[in-house]
């Protein structure tokens, strides 16, 4: 096939034009990977992969949901323990307090004195159950019927619930009454035998409590992995080689070089029509 000069057409400016843009478009896009760290920034880079990576970040943002509920769970959980187990305390200081004033052999004057001492450690249970709040939410004091319910996957579909525990005076747990007191050995003894039944119950309170907050605590860690996981996941769908596109801008520029010369050239072909007119 022969080649034809002409002013009007340079099929070698053509090629050498094409073949510049197209380096010059892998290099914008080797530069724009660079950039961004990305190989994948958008859907125009790859439709199907950006979309699994944007589903997957759904997910992760879901679990980050999850572990700021997990962790109110927790420290909602673990305010209620604290106050549960110093209400044990309190109970068993009581205990000895009531011990004390059922000796027949004790005179009236200690009983009393005993009694006041008594009164106050039972209006101090009534104090931290009132105080055992975490942002709003109360376990041990009956305001809360339905518990702290945690979610526990990024679709809320699943949540992990921490029953309440009214450890109020007077309740199903801590039987004592929020009037208890006593004047007579009598009185002291019933009080002490109605304060082991409270102790009690509050201990098994404080096990179903641990207990919740360990299950928390385990999938609180679980949340935290899976969701490193996926974020490990969506890296390498979409994150750039940074030392590949490094070595490939270096050769893409050289190519764009080469390219720039050789359009120089092609153009420099119709000039030697003019050696046919002199």
């Amino acid at each position: 096939m022969a080649i034809s000069n002409s002013v009007n057409t340079n099929p070698g400016a053509y090629v050498a034009l094409q073949n510049l843009s197209k380096t010059n478009m892998e290099l914008e896009q080797t530069q724009n990977r660079i950039n961004t760290g990305l190989k994948v920034a958008s859907a125009k880079d790859n439709g199907g992969i950006y979309a699994i990576a944007q589903k997957m970040r759904a997910e992760v943002a879901g679990y980050g949901v999850v572990q700021q509920s997990l962790d109110r769970g927790q420290s909602t959980v673990d305010v209620s323990l604290s106050a549960g187990e110093a209400i044990s305390d309190l109970l068993i200081q009581m205990k000895e307090k009531a011990l004390g004033a059922a000796d027949e052999s004790l005179d009236t004057q200690s009983r009393d004195a005993l009694n006041e001492d008594f009164k106050a450690l039972r209006d101090q249970i009534a104090t931290i159950v009132e105080n055992a709040e975490f942002n709003g939410v109360n376990l041990i004091d009956g305001s809360t019927t339905g518990g702290f319910v945690a979610l526990a996957n990024a679709e809320g579909s699943n949540t992990i619930t921490v029953g309440s525990e009214d450890m109020s005076l007077s309740g199903s747990i801590v039987t004592l009454s929020s009037t208890a007191s006593f004047g007579t050995a009598s009185d002291a003894s019933t009080i002490a035998t109605q304060i082991d039944t409270s102790l009690e119950n509050v201990n098994e309170s404080l096990a179903r409590l641990g207990t919740k907050s360990k299950a928390l605590e385990i999938h609180a860690t679980f949340a935290t992995k899976l969701s490193d996981e996926l974020e490990t996941g969506i890296g390498n769908l979409v994150d750039a080689d940074l030392a590949k596109e490094s070595a490939k801008l270096q050769a893409l520029q050289v190519k764009q070089q080469l390219g720039i010369q050789a359009l120089s050239i092609a153009n420099q072909a119709p000039q030697s029509i003019l050696g046919f007119f002199q």
